[in-house]
């Protein structure tokens, strides 16, 4: 039984976690079905822009860890499997494709760490999300003590993350940690607009924002100059110009 059941919309793709039983856990199997797909929208080919994340069912997004799989691991097993998720969840962010988390039920633990390393985040009304380890003796391991605060600030993640508790999509929408709170709909509309833009414009507006993020603000500056520059090389740029000017819907081509 495939892990991932992928969903063709053209430009973009909607991905579900197919693992209801246990509440679309990331498992040993999950992650490597995961990375294939990412090593397969990340490449060249342009033809797929943006993703949607979702978990099967309507209750959980991911539930993190597959607890009961990691139990049977051996000790020194255990840090091979979580270097192998960072690694994985690392990709999400270099790649070139926009990554949407519709975040359909309950994120705890790695299911919140993994939608953080998405570009945006579309709550269900009734989803609720957390990084809930302390609760079970240990801390957030695959980025998640690094890219929460530097998503909400500081005292907010220490506020989640040392508590360990549970925010539903309100809270979620307020403190910025969810993009907006919709359905399925919104986030495939939202994987519809961005991916009808000219996708190398895209790509490097996202790692302009992610690179310039944490320097200072010459550096960022820079950081964008380069960027930019890029764009003015490629064929999208003119068929952007000729199309504004011919008043009709650019076809861009990823060029």
């Amino acid at each position: 039984m495939s892990e991932i059941i992928v969903e063709s919309r053209g430009h973009y793709e909607v991905w579900t976690f197919n693992g209801e039983a246990r509440r679309n856990a990331l498992s040993v199997a999950f992650m490597k079905e995961f990375d294939a797909n990412l090593a397969r929208v990340s490449g060249k080919d342009r033809t797929v822009r943006a993703v949607v994340m979702r978990g099967a069912g309507e209750k959980a997004f991911c539930a993190g860890a597959d607890l009961k799989e990691r139990a049977t691991m051996k000790p020194e097993d255990v840090p091979v499997f979580l270097a192998e998720v960072r690694r994985i969840f690392r990709g999400i962010e270099q790649s070139d494709t926009i990554f949407i988390a519709y975040v359909n039920g309950v994120a705890f633990g790695g299911g919140t760490e993994l939608s953080l390393c998405c570009d945006l985040r579309v709550i269900a009304p009734h989803a609720e999300m957390g990084l809930t380890e302390v609760k079970l003796g240990i801390i957030p391991g695959a980025g998640g003590t690094q890219r929460l605060p530097r998503l909400v600030g500081q005292g907010v993640a220490k506020d989640l993350i040392l508590t360990g508790r549970r925010v539903g999509a309100e809270e979620a929408l307020k403190i910025g940690l969810a993009n907006r709170v919709g359905s399925q709909a919104d986030a495939e509309a939202l994987a519809k607009e961005i991916s009808g833009n000219a996708p190398i414009a895209v790509a490097l507006a996202k790692h302009a924002i992610d690179d310039g993020a944490h320097v200072s603000i010459d550096d960022a500056l820079t950081v964008e100059q380069a960027k930019y520059a890029h764009t003015l090389t490629t064929e999208d740029r003119l068929e952007g110009l000729a199309a504004f000017i011919e008043k009709r819907a650019p076809n861009y081509q990823g060029k």
